[in-house]
């Protein structure tokens, strides 16, 4: 079973006597409810309820520890101090390392809550027979987003990632940043695009490169791999053939996403 170190992710640690009210009202995630040892799938989002930063959320007796992107650590604990006002928190970087091990979990390691299939992760040390890339490659099999990889900074909604699919989004804890437009997108069923996996012969398209159903603009190419990329696109337009810069496209399902979420049999 693969054992590798995420060099892309870093520790945040909440600490004292409000951090979980304090992250509970914040996160699309329930914290209060979180128990010591287990972890949540959850974001930040701005105001008006666009991606800002990526999460996973670890219980730690009457704290919390954050499993963020590595580049945007700092970044989150500046905004979480902006947030903090007059709450008993202390908000600190944690230089224990990450890693992940796929795709069961094996003893010591904390599921994944997103989907069994992508095994568990371990902060603290680990002895790694693989890397990143590796770990990349796996998530790609399975048909995940790397939010921090394929969603620009507050440009797009959690619901277009897929986290209300990935456990990432608790309809039911109350308010949240962001938590207005994400009720309603839900609610109403105003889910115009998704992130999917696409496949195909060679090299990945470059960033950006549009998907076209015919000569309709049906998405566009996210981040990727020789033979298979993610991409944002449009769920009415998924039943023909697609292509990116001429090239023929594959789309594919992942098994862990629903039978009802794309309209199309075809998909």
């Amino acid at each position: 079973m693969p054992i590798a170190r995420l060099s892309s992710r870093a520790l945040i640690s909440i600490t004292g006597d409000d951090a979980r009210p304090f992250l509970h009202n914040l996160l699309t995630q329930d914290v209060e409810t979180l128990t010591d040892g287990e972890l949540r799938f959850g974001a930040l989002l701005s105001p008006p309820g666009r991606l800002l930063f990526d999460l996973f959320i670890l219980g730690q007796g009457d704290g919390v520890l954050l499993d963020v992107a590595a580049d945007r650590r700092d970044a989150l604990v500046q905004r979480l101090s902006i947030y903090r006002l007059r709450a008993r928190v202390e908000v600190a970087a944690d230089d224990r390392p990450v890693f992940a091990a796929w795709p069961e979990t094996p003893a010591g390691f904390i599921p994944d809550p997103r989907t069994p299939l992508m095994g568990g992760r371990l902060y603290g040390e680990a002895t790694a027979d693989a890397v990143q890339a590796d770990y990349d490659a796996h998530r790609l099999s399975v048909g995940l987003p790397d939010p921090t990889a394929d969603a620009p900074q507050d440009k797009t909604y959690p619901i277009e990632a897929d986290f209300d699919l990935l456990n990432g989004i608790d309809f039911h804890k109350g308010c949240f940043v962001g938590q207005e437009t994400t009720s309603r997108m839900k609610r109403r069923g105003a889910i115009k695009n998704r992130m999917l996996p696409l496949d195909f012969d060679g090299p990945p398209p470059a960033f950006g490169a549009e998907v076209l159903k015919g000569d309709l603009r049906a998405g566009e190419v996210l981040s990727g791999r020789d033979g298979s990329v993610m991409a944002l696109l449009r769920i009415d337009r998924l039943d023909g053939d697609l292509t990116v810069d001429g090239r023929p496209v594959r789309l594919r399902k992942p098994a862990w996403m629903g039978e009802d979420v794309l309209p199309s049999s075809d998909a």
